[in-house]
């Protein structure tokens, strides 16, 4: 698709194929980057004498010399990569890992400055060209370039380092502490400011704006002692600055990233199991006759043997940490189908609200038993959100797929550290197959599906299928997976230095958490209610922001930039653009990070805080990171479906994955999309390049539930 960039009206666009960017291009837009640059520096001389602002035509001039030098410096580390990246490829056909994305953003950054050059050499010396305002943009994306030269060297160690073919650094030390050091002591604000999303689809940038915006709104008044509407106050006159100020916003954002706990990210990730949230998406999702959240009793299971039919095995509630318990699981159905309208079934069924379908409320005819089945597991880090959050698009692939879905809602971290979720997500599993006619299914074919921390537990269920010896699925569909949740570095995880979406503090959080590190277990007497969490009026608050803001905050950031604000933000972004910043305003670098050319230091950032490195051995049990498991573990699993995007800080996990498998023989397919973050199945009603990744995903499960029948002597027996 071909995809023009804007960032001001009347700019020069500059158009490229960002998803298909050959091994030439980049030539063609570092010399074009220095081409600009010089036609910057060129109409800022002649217009000098005419100039009311000399202090920021000189800034201007020496930001554009400065973006010149990271050029020279980073054209020959792009032209390296581009040289040797196909190798770490799954095949010709699929383009995709780390070292590709690494190149991709870079050259996207590149692209944004010489647009934004090109109207500044055009207009600047016009009566109403706004010479602070556009100073302090592209000191942001100079910023951005900076610390993506760093991140290009960072990346180099890796290559270097690494076999052929390898993505992930083997190292136990050495480079895993270095990539933490950096992370703490880079400065990450600029990515988070003015450039905030600039690797992404155009159509997403409002949305992850306002999701930032509301992100340290929230955070500025964490656990202040507010309550109610005193919170939602706060919170909503607060975000005000931060639309007016990108560069504040940017420096709260990674404050907030870097300093505050877990608690703190699952309020604000469950923000979406609010009343007012749920409700506004389900405007926009497909209506469906049937979806009802159940409570399975903790009883034990007779399953029959997948080799022997006529055997069978026992299968044992989930019982880690705090003995055994219930698993609750949501039903989804387009259709009402026989057996959904059962008592035995309401019998299960737990009242969730008003809005919400009971099979009993109907009394129409019911369709006839689906051959297939859907058994989905919801993302949120293992520690956040359940199936409640991921309805919207489970309720529309229900209807494009024409099947009922049963999404689990699997005890949470750290409350419930691993191996609780996976006991929970394999119980329920073998129930499901077990009383397939209660869901609307004969489960003649049985697809798992998940994203991210869902897609980890797709794949340790199928796993744990194997070892038990009962029925494995017919198929998997993962899209973006944790497939190592260990703090080893590759290309794609440097992206968690700049993504908004997955830093690698949270990313640390979440692993420490699912892995039990500093944590007691602790039996949850109910389900976290998230209005009682943030209190209704709070909740109500930002959900309102959110849909408002995404409409005007574009055009708001764009049209008004305070001189107040401009001026601070100029007068810091002028100290630490220079090659080597001044002491005052950065940290004195790891003595162990030698790796910088002599003449280069990234910024350094003001905000430290010592993160806690996931160490316990917990994190390569290969029920937590399959990537790590022995070929017989994963000997035997179904065909597996990966969905990724190009831009995922988690992209190594799926291409490394569906490497080993290959080497293996097994089935498995890689589509890495373009354009997208992590966890673009939530942001399916935001544009239509996410809609695109979820039909994918749509199409995967399709193949499942199409795939040819193997013969009789190779086919693993159904259950009756």
């Amino acid at each position: 698709m071909l995809q023009e960039y804007a960032v001001i009206p009347h700019s020069v666009f500059v158009s490229v194929d960002k998803g298909r960017l050959s091994d030439m291009d980049h030539k063609e837009v570092f010399a074009a980057l220095q081409t600009v640059c010089s036609e910057v520096i060129l109409a800022l001389n002649g217009s000098v004498s005419n100039s009311s602002n000399v202090d920021a035509t000189d800034r201007l001039k020496g930001v554009m010399k400065q973006i010149q030098e990271h050029g020279h410096a980073v054209e020959p580390l792009i032209t390296g990569f581009t040289t040797v990246y196909h190798h770490y490829d799954l095949d010709a056909q699929t383009p995709g890992n780390g070292y590709r994305t690494l190149v991709k953003v870079v050259q996207s950054c590149v692209i944004h400055i010489i647009q934004k050059a090109r109207y500044i050499a055009s207009n600047c010396t016009g009566a109403f060209f706004r010479m602070d305002h556009n100073v302090v943009e592209i000191e942001a994306y100079c910023s951005a370039l900076c610390q993506l030269r760093a991140l290009l060297y960072l990346a180099q160690i890796i290559l270097n380092d690494n076999t052929h073919g390898q993505l992930y650094s083997q190292d136990e030390g050495g480079l895993r502490e270095r990539f933490v050091q950096e992370y703490i002591s880079m400065h990450k604000a600029c990515f988070y400011g003015r450039c905030l999303g600039f690797q992404f689809s155009p159509s997403l940038r409002p949305f992850l704006q306002t999701v930032v915006i509301s992100m340290v709104s929230f955070g500025e008044n964490y656990k202040k002692q507010q309550t109610g509407i005193g919170m939602a106050a706060l919170s909503f006159f607060t975000s005000g600055k931060y639309v007016v100020d990108p560069e504040l916003r940017g420096k709260e954002f990674e404050r907030i990233t870097q300093n505050l706990d877990m608690q703190f990210w699952k309020t604000f990730w469950n923000v979406t199991e609010s009343g007012l949230f749920s409700s506004l998406t389900r405007i926009a999702s497909s209506v469906v006759q049937v979806n009802v959240t159940l409570t399975v009793p903790a009883e034990g299971l007779s399953l029959p043997l997948a080799s022997d039919p006529n055997l069978s095995v026992a299968v044992n509630p989930p019982v880690a940490h705090w003995g055994p318990g219930p698993v609750n699981v949501r039903l989804i159905s387009h259709t009402l189908r026989q057996g959904q309208d059962s008592a035995e079934l309401l019998a299960l069924s737990r009242p969730e609200g008003p809005q919400l379908s009971l099979p009993g409320s109907f009394n129409r005819q019911t369709a006839p038993l689906s051959p297939c089945l859907v058994i989905h597991f919801h993302g949120g880090g293992f520690v956040a959100q359940t199936s409640k959050s991921h309805e919207n698009y489970l309720k529309s692939w229900s209807k494009d797929l024409n099947v009922p879905i049963l999404s689990v809602d699997y005890s949470l971290a750290p409350e419930a550290p691993f191996p609780r979720a996976l006991e929970e997500c394999f119980y329920a599993y073998c129930w499901a197959i077990k009383n397939c006619h209660l869901l609307g299914s004969t489960a003649e074919r049985v697809c798992l599906v998940g994203d991210s921390a869902g897609g980890n537990l797709c794949i340790t269920v199928s796993m744990r299928a194997i070892s038990h010896g009962v029925r494995i699925p017919d198929g998997i569909v993962a899209a973006y997976p944790a497939t190592l949740l260990t703090s080893d570095a590759s290309p794609s995880r440097l992206l968690t230095l700049i993504d908004p979406l997955l830093p690698l503090s949270v990313l640390y959080k979440c692993i420490n958490a699912y892995a039990g590190a500093g944590c007691q277990s602790v039996q949850p007497a109910q389900q976290l209610d998230t209005l009682v969490a943030l209190g209704q009026d709070t909740v109500k608050m930002l959900s309102n922001f959110a849909q408002g803001a995404s409409n005007w905050l574009q055009t708001l950031i764009e049209q008004k930039a305070p001189s107040s604000s401009s001026s601070s933000s100029s007068s810091s972004t002028t100290s630490s653009n220079g090659p080597s910043p001044s002491k005052s305003n950065s940290v004195e670098k790891p003595k162990e990070v030698q790796d910088y050319p002599e003449n280069f230091e990234p910024l350094r950032s003001r905000c430290l805080v010592d993160i806690q490195i996931p160490c316990t051995p917990i994190m390569r049990n290969p029920f937590v990171s399959p990537l790590l498991a022995p070929d017989n573990l994963l000997k035997g699993l179904p065909p597996v479906h990966i969905v990724a995007s190009a831009l995922d800080a988690l992209l190594d996990d799926s291409v490394m994955f569906a490497k080993k498998l290959r080497n293996m023989n097994q089935p498995v397919t890689l589509t890495v999309v373009e354009d997208l973050p992590h966890g673009f199945l939530s942001l399916v009603q935001f544009s239509k390049e996410t809609q695109d990744a979820a039909d994918m995903c749509v199409r995967k499960i399709r193949e499942v539930f199409q795939q040819e029948e193997l013969p009789a002597d190779q086919r693993q027996p159904g259950l009756v």
